[in-house]
């Protein structure tokens, strides 16, 4: 596809260390083969021989050879048998990784042999090389980002600790930088040694070199060099203010460091290394509780969904805020009370010792845990080997907690504690808990009483020693005065009002005619952590409306604290808050800024579920009214509102007791569904199919749900989701779009494949969802964004859900219809004149395909089977002529491989409604050539509906009580030998199950060894319908530039741009 690219733009250069592990690789391959060469395209930046040396294990450790410099000992292998022979030359364990991989995929500890022969295997599917390397866990890990120009000229622009030693990937590792732990001497001499590496290999632009250090010497060694922009590049940028990509993209274009001016001051130039006066920590969200049978441990292949980052003036604050940046339900940084460490772990020293030496997901709760009872620092590094430095932060955490819960009373707080306590991070929530309970809000009113209110200083690069002309902000009780003065919009208001309105502890409700918001400029909530069901796609939203705002002349204030963001980008707001998304925190701002409104409802979840407790606070909510939200997300009160409007929904109640919702269940018939209020991507939402799950579902959704309503409906079989995004102005749509979901009702909304504009429903259908929806939007007389979902069975259509927010598929619907959605909702919003698309989904020539994309070969055990709680990580959209073509080229896009290699296929259907279903796809299958296999059931059915006895082979299921045992070849072993291209198992049940079966048993093997895999029958009769048409060919799918698609005229209505 980057060939068919190259060849219709014609470009002079080519950038590859901007994308990524997939970027490099994709432009070593076109190197390789001599295509960039042969058409006289320049690499621009680092050069190929350079980006090679780097990946290559034996030429890297040539090269830093050549300098005197070392890497840990370590061996490449193209194959098993090389890897057990370079395991036993540097002994026992070892860590395996796959070369020209991304976030160590494929890579784990290996104890013995046996592991290791196990850890190759899965590690050659994803690569043609394996790296076999010594074990340093326990050693610090740090990391240097530099930047080199083509005149010589190089930097260092950050230095990063890891807080957990060596042995976890820095992708699942607490990050600190400045690096916290290192003397002066240790400081310099990884510095030295960054620069004089970089320079010997020649890298032009940005990269970053890791190092593992022996705490009780000064003997390190380079773990490696990656000469592309990283993760760590997002956060070292965002840490200090420096623009790496911006910057590294002009050293490509030949610049160089001394010509190219600091962003942040305005009048030094970019050849200089940061100084900063502040403490920033990066902390990972993972989401492994999602997955049954995962484990928990961390190590060398990243686990982790998104990250959070957190600047403050000490460390004990930015761990506090960094955990209630993770898990808002969080109050800070708790051992027992942070609920996350069971009481059985924590009431058995044995136990709690064992989770102390096993790297997880919540270590550093189980290490509050430890400190809580009494463990002294040196008896945890004992069982960690985290520094001694980082574990006394967390002692002095405890001893302040322990303190302020002997007081017990805010009020007996004196201000110098009060203050003591904010400067270490307890967030009024928190000390209201250990003081009887107190309100949040009475905790503030009583420190607004003290004047006790957060300095706003400024990300300034260069520690204030020149003048910082930069709106990068952040909040720290560690500081005496603000470095910026005034609201945004630099308002006057009369002081006594607004001492009176902070001594208060609320602010006073404003109506929207008072605001104006032009004049005084709005809040933007951003989307927080990305984790699944929440990611880039909020972070679009947040972005296409600040940029809307600016555009209509609007001051735009962000909030937001995640550093992988565009909306954390200094220069796409007029003051960006790199700070907590939490009911305080916005309090402060907004008490600083005297904003017009707040927008909620473009971040996804967290802003939204902030949104009726701001308007409590007095705070002016732009869009639809948070009682209105409310109404919306509480199943409860919507359900009840769908029977008031008459509108169809699946036979509900709301859970009052496990034996009404059991009863309830029995009265419909099984399956149901259990549904918690007020979460995202579907948490702790199940499908029971009998009364012990459903008892047990019911649990899971009242601990997710805390206070608010779980409900229990009757789950509608064989059913089709369609999706309807909307903008609203007053309860009146303005413009919509209808997209469906290929696969049937069952498949969480994130996970599904979804075709824009809808290519298979009936009219009927399509006028009853319109219907629906302008009932319920003039119900809840909405302003702005909002996403319905339905589903519909024949032509009856049924409401599933109501969100009053920009949903994931904003994005999907926007770029589809080349109409920016959040850019009409932002106007709507805040009241500005507003002109409807001119949008006739019915004369869209083209069709658009979102498929999604998962993370199961890093989840080790994890089943890869789809459900109504969301599982996938990310996701693709793809034009095509039709809808088989959008369809092939999503999945392609996806990692989806083609079964072209042995053009052998699996096929295990589980029901004989799903065998029924894919009948006339087994003989298409057939007509075009492809050799099938199957599980015996499969095989069986088949044949008695007429496909030739010897047309599929049978190969036994792994588990089997039948007497096939010993008559059939393994399934399983076939997946692990790579004699089958293509698993398609069909399973007969909407949730993921606890126990192990032979599908779970072919699944996970198609995942370990790269086999490709379909697991719902839909999916598979579309596949089968592109491979009919011809789609697998190589010229079938000619890549076309969007422009081309949108160029498309809509018969009968013509639009203007």
């Amino acid at each position: 596809t980057v060939k068919d690219v190259i060849l219709r733009e014609k470009p002079d250069g080519v950038i590859v260390s901007m994308g990524g592990q997939t970027a490099l690789n994709v432009g070593i391959e076109l190197w390789n083969e001599g295509f960039l060469q042969e058409h006289k395209i320049e690499i621009l930046g680092t050069q190929i021989p350079v980006i090679e040396a780097t990946e290559d294990r034996e030429i890297f450790s040539e090269k830093l050879k050549e300098i005197g410099e070392t890497i840990a000992l370590s061996y490449s292998a193209t194959n098993v048998e090389e890897a057990k022979e370079a395991a036993n030359k540097i002994g026992y364990p070892v860590l395996v990784r796959a070369a020209f991989a991304l976030g160590g995929l494929g890579s784990g500890f290996a104890d013995n042999e046996e592991e290791l022969v196990l850890l190759a295997q899965k590690a050659f599917t994803t690569s043609s090389q394996i790296l076999i390397d010594q074990d340093l866990r326990g050693w610090k890990e740090l990391e240097y980002e530099v930047v080199r120009d083509n005149q010589n000229n190089c930097i260092t622009v950050c230095n990063m600790e890891n807080f957990d030693p060596l042995g976890i990937h820095t992708g699942d590792s607490i990050v600190v930088a400045p690096s916290q732990t290192l003397s002066n001497r240790e400081y310099f001499m990884l510095r030295t040694t960054a620069i004089k590496v970089v320079r010997h290999l020649g890298i032009v632009g940005e990269c970053n070199i890791q190092y593992a250090l022996d705490p009780k010497s000064m003997r390190y060694c380079i773990i490696e060099v990656n000469a592309r922009l990283s993760r760590s590049s997002a956060l070292a940028s965002k840490a200090t203010g420096y623009p790496l990509a911006y910057v590294a993209t002009k050293l490509s274009l030949g610049r160089d460091l001394v010509s190219i001016r600091n962003s942040v001051t305005k009048t030094t130039t970019a050849c200089f290394e940061p100084s900063l006066d502040y403490c920033v920590l990066k902390m990972p969200r993972w989401d492994l509780k999602k997955f049954q049978r995962v484990s928990n441990t961390l190590g060398s292949s990243m686990l982790s969904v998104g990250e959070v980052m957190a600047i403050g003036r000490g460390f004990e604050e930015v761990i506090q805020k960094a955990c209630r940046m993770v898990n808002p339900n969080l109050k800070g940084l708790e051992g027992v009370e942070s609920g996350l460490i069971p009481p059985e772990v924590y009431n058995d020293k044995e136990t709690l010792d064992g989770e102390l030496r096993k790297p997880t997901d919540t270590r550093l709760f189980a290490v509050m845990c430890a400190l809580e009872q009494g463990y002294s620092v040196d008896d945890v590094h004992n069982l960690t080997k985290i520094d001694n430095w980082f574990l006394s932060k967390l002692e002095r955490i405890c001893h302040q907690r322990k303190a302020t819960k002997i007081i017990g009373d805010v009020h007996k707080l004196s201000p110098i504690q009060l203050r003591t306590l904010k400067c270490s991070g307890f967030s009024d929530k928190q000390i209201g808990n250990y003081c009887n309970d107190t309100s949040e809000m009475e905790v503030r009113a009583t420190r607004l009483k003290h004047n006790i209110q957060p300095a706003i200083k400024q990300i300034d690069t260069l520690a204030a020693e020149f003048p910082a002309m930069t709106n990068y902000l952040y909040c720290t009780y560690n500081g005496t005065e603000d470095d910026v003065t005034g609201s945004v919009c630099s308002i006057q208001e009369d002081e006594q009002s607004v001492t009176h309105r902070a001594r208060s502890g609320t602010l006073t409700s404003i109506t929207a005619p008072e605001k104006n918001i032009k004049e005084q400029g709005v809040m933007v909530l951003g989307c927080g952590a990305y984790c699944i069901g929440s990611s880039v796609e909020f972070d679009w939203c947040a972005v296409s409306c600040v940029r809307q705002l600016r555009k209509d002349g609007i001051k735009a204030i962000v909030v937001n604290y995640n550093p992988e963001t565009v909306s954390t980008d200094y220069d796409e707001s007029d003051r960006l808050y790199f700070e907590e998304l939490s009911l305080e925190r916005v309090l402060d701002i907004y008490e600083r800024e005297r904003a017009g409104g707040i927008v909620v409802s473009v971040g996804g979840q967290i802003p939204n579920n902030l949104a009726h407790p701001l308007y409590m606070a007095g705070c002016q909510i732009l869009g639809t009214h948070p009682e209105d939200i409310n109404r919306a997300e509480d199943r409860n009160i919507f359900s009840g509102m769908m029977d008031e409007l008459q509108i169809n929904q699946p036979q509900w109640s709301v859970l009052s007791s496990t034996d009404t919702a059991v009863q309830f269940a029995k009265d419909v018939g099984y399956p149901v569904l259990v549904r918690p209020s007020f979460v995202l991507s579907g948490a702790a939402m199940r499908v029971a199919e009998t009364e012990a799950e459903l008892t047990n579902f019911l649990g899971l959704a009242t601990e997710v749900a805390a206070d608010k309503p779980v409900v229990v409906t009757k789950f509608i079989l064989d059913a089709k989701e369609i999706e309807f995004d909307a903008v609203a102005l007053n309860g009146t749509i303005l413009n919509y779009a209808i997209g469906e979901h290929l696969e049937n009702a069952g498949v969480h909304s994130g996970d599904a494949t979804v075709i824009l504009p809808a290519q298979k429903l009936y009219t009927a259908t399509i006028r009853l969802v319109k219907k629906y929806s302008s009932k319920i939007a003039k119900c809840l007389n909405i302003t702005g964004p909002f996403n319905i979902q339905f589903m519909a069975k024949g032509n009856q259509v049924q409401v599933i859900e109501c969100n009053l927010r920009a949903s994931r598929t904003f994005p999907f619907v926007s770029k589809t219809l080349n109409s920016n959605f959040i850019s009409l909702a932002t106007r709507a919003m805040c009241g500005l004149k507003v002109k409807p698309y001119h949008i006739s989904l019915l004369d869209v020539d083209y069709v658009c395909v979102k498929a999604p994309m998962f993370s199961f070969t890093r989840l080790r055990g994890a089943d890869p089977m789809l459900g109504v709680e969301m599982a996938s990580t990310g996701e693709v959209a793809c034009f095509g002529e039709s809808e088989q073509e959008a369809f092939l080229n999503s999945m392609l896009s996806a990692g989806f491989k083609m079964p072209t290699r042995t053009k052998c296929i699996l096929l295990s259907i589980a029901s004989e409604k799903f065998r029924r279903e894919f009948h006339d796809s087994v003989t298409a299958l057939l007509k075009l050539g492809y050799t099938l296999y199957g599980t015996p059931g499969t095989v069986e059915y088949y044949k008695r509906k007429g496909i030739a006895a010897d047309a599929i082979k049978t190969l036994k299921k792994p588990i089997n009580s039948e007497p096939l045992n010993g008559e059939f070849e393994d399934a399983t072993e076939y997946l692990k030998e790579g004699k089958i291209d293509l698993l398609i198992n069909v399973s007969d049940c909407c949730t993921r199950r606890d126990e192990i079966s032979s599908g779970y048993l072919m699944r996970r093997a198609a995942v370990d060894f790269g086999t490709s895999l379909i697991t719902n029958v839909k999916c598979a009769i579309k596949f089968v319908e592109c491979l009919e048409l011809g789609l697998d060919s190589p010229s079938a799918l000619d890549p076309k530039h969007i422009g081309d698609f949108y160029k498309v005229p809509m018969i009968g209505y013509w639009r203007k741009d």
